[in-house]
């Protein structure tokens, strides 16, 4: 079974006459991972994006499946237990994607530090024990402070006391939610991009029953039958409430926005990520992350009230970035120029759960004397194990401080699901690391609700053990497992560094791409490869879905996009049929995503 144009045509056909056990509103993570387990439960399914898979927040994190490790600070232990378990879930269902990339979090003695050796130390301990790591070859250790500078000679050398590494695993955020979305494609779902929902239809009851929406390649509206709705929007979740007239449930979503800026690895140059306070004494933190030949790094966190479509980096993100980075690498001396890609994103974070930062609820943050007596009797622990209950007792009796009015990066991100009224299910806020288990328990929802309103009944796939798509690997041994899969790309003559791009990015189906063997004209055998399938197994249907989401190219191989973009544009205009008016639309559309990423208005502002 093909996942191209033609199915999506199919599909919407299909879909103007039939009814389907559950409709999903939203393409991202959170919706991919309801409908691939939605599908596989064999419920009838069909799900909706107004824009490209993950093209909104899905495709604009930092990247990284992050542990929390912050949070142990607080002795948050059930929720980075919770993080770190559910990471290993994820890394077990698509293990082509999350790929472990130990973080080096350096210690300055500065005011405001998260933490100094000896409380980074009995965190990473922790963590380790957490995840299942203590004794492995990801087993954390410290470094001296020579040690840090021989590893990463560019960080700055004043007030550096040492580093913490640790585990953590880089993400590929836009692939694992086409993964998810293929496999519930694969499984009979019916799944479409480019439509758009303009309202929630109801039954005479006045229960919510469908939705009308809108193909936005052709214009047509027509209206898809539901037994169950449910809003997997992310920030937009309060705006997909408004389109129901019936709903009651108040607005609930404070999105905040985060911007990340790539420059050449040779401007900055980091071996691992690494991870570090800001040295603003406010609280943040920012991550430098290598990737292909490039550096990324933020991210920001700031209240957004703009357009949830289009967010943007403005000339403040990038001030607030650069100087974050400068200072903590004197030597890179970076400005906007050196910046060659960028994106903002929002953050689905959930206003309710005041005081608090993380899944958990509203824990506040312990006070300085909590803090110090909880690490007074852990030294003493360490020493002496029969002291466990001077540990736990100081855990017990910690006071908590909770500020009421939080700033942005004190916002829950935990996450939330309520049905209105008239049925409609929200789920929202939460993680890209938390996106299977939050599917599952609405799953649960779900399942419950046609069994007892429309006497239909599934039984729930076990989701820690299903594949994504793609994902049909030994999690346990990835990367003998796709060393492997490259070797049969290097049977059709790639080189080895092309054979592993094509298998790190399409993990187990790597065979189904090298039977569109098509060459395509001013494009390497790799990438022939690549758009070919993306154009029939990917439901690619622009330049921009290609370029930016299918593969990064635009934000991590921004050197070979100019070279590519023709190419890739006579390509679809031949497979779509497009007229020449249409395929100048197309081109002007990749240009406006090209120039946005490139920060080429801010640059031409500050005249650079």
């Amino acid at each position: 079974m093909t996942f191209s144009f033609e199915t999506r045509r199919n599909d919407i056909q299909e879909l103007k006459t039939s009814t389907v056990d559950l409709l999903i509103i939203g393409g991202g993570i959170t919706g991919a991972g309801v409908a691939v387990q939605a599908a596989a439960a064999g419920m009838k399914t069909a799900l909706v994006e107004m824009q490209d898979f993950a093209e909104g927040t899905s495709s604009r994190s930092t990247k990284l499946v992050h542990g929390g490790i912050r949070y142990l600070k607080t002795f948050d232990v059930e929720v980075v237990a919770d993080t770190v378990k559910e990471r290993a879930n994820v890394q077990k269902i698509a293990p082509h994607i999350p790929k472990p990339d130990p973080m080096l979090l350096p210690i300055y003695d500065e005011p405001g530090a998260t933490f100094n050796l000896f409380s980074v130390k009995i965190a990473m301990d922790l963590y380790d024990q957490l995840a299942g790591v203590t004794g492995t070859k990801y087993a954390n250790y410290l470094l001296s402070k020579e040690e840090v500078l021989a590893r990463e000679p560019q960080l700055q050398k004043e007030n550096l006391q040492g580093a913490g590494v640790y585990l953590d695993f880089r993400n590929n955020d836009a692939r694992l939610v086409i993964e998810n979305i293929k496999q519930a494609q694969a499984d009979g779902g019916h799944m479409l991009n480019k439509v758009k929902v303009l309202e929630i239809v109801h039954n005479e009851k006045g229960q919510a029953n469908g939705a009308k929406v809108e193909d936005l390649l052709t214009g047509e509206i027509f209206t898809i039958a539901a037994r169950v709705i449910i809003n997997t929007t992310g920030p937009w979740s309060d705006k997909v409430r408004q389109l129901d007239s019936k709903n009651e449930l108040p607005p609930q979503m404070r999105p905040t926005k985060g911007v990340h800026l790539v420059v050449d690895r040779r401007k900055l140059n980091v071996p691992q990520p690494t991870y570090f306070d800001t040295g603003k004494n406010d609280g943040r933190m920012v991550f430098v992350v290598p990737r292909e030949e490039k550096t990324y790094f933020g991210t920001t966190d700031t209240d957004y009230r703009g357009d949830l479509k289009q967010p943007k980096v403005e000339q403040s993100d990038v001030a607030y970035l650069l100087d974050i980075v400068n200072h903590r690498f004197p030597e890179a001396k970076l400005t906007i120029q050196d910046i060659e890609s960028s994106w903002a994103g929002l953050r689905p974070l959930i206003s309710g759960n005041v005081g608090s930062d993380y899944n958990g609820g509203n824990n506040g943050a312990l006070s300085e004397e909590s803090f110090q007596d909880v690490v007074s009797a852990v030294k003493e622990y360490l020493d002496d194990p029969s002291a466990r209950e001077k540990v736990e007792k100081a855990i017990n009796e910690v006071e908590v401080s909770i500020d009421n009015t939080v700033n942005p990066s004190q916002v829950s991100r935990g996450s939330s699901l309520d049905r209105s009224a008239d049925g409609l299910l929200t789920l929202a806020g939460g993680k890209i690391t938390d996106y299977r288990l939050m599917a599952e328990g609405a799953l649960q929802k779900i399942q419950e609700i046609l069994a007892e309103d429309f006497q239909k009944r599934f039984v729930l796939i076990d989701s820690v053990n299903y594949p994504v798509s793609g994902g049909r690997i030994n999690h346990q041994k990835v990367d003998e497992e796709l060393a492997n899969l490259a070797k049969l790309a290097e049977d059709k003559g790639l080189n080895e560094k092309d054979a592993l791009h094509l298998a790190n990015l399409y993990g187990s189906n790597l065979e189904k791409v090298l039977q569109y063997d098509e060459k395509i004209a001013g494009l390497s055998v790799r990438d022939s490869y690549s758009l070919n399938y993306a154009l029939h197994e990917e439901a690619v249907l622009t330049p921009a879905d290609y370029l930016m989401r299918r593969t990064n190219f635009i934000l991590f191989i921004r050197d070979e996009v100019d070279a590519m973009k023709e190419p890739v544009i006579n390509k679809m205009q031949a497979f779509f049929g497009w007229t020449d008016e249409e395929t100048e639309k197309q081109r002007a559309e990749l240009e406006a995503v090209i120039a946005e990423s490139d920060l080429k208005q801010l640059k031409e502002e500050l005249g650079q």
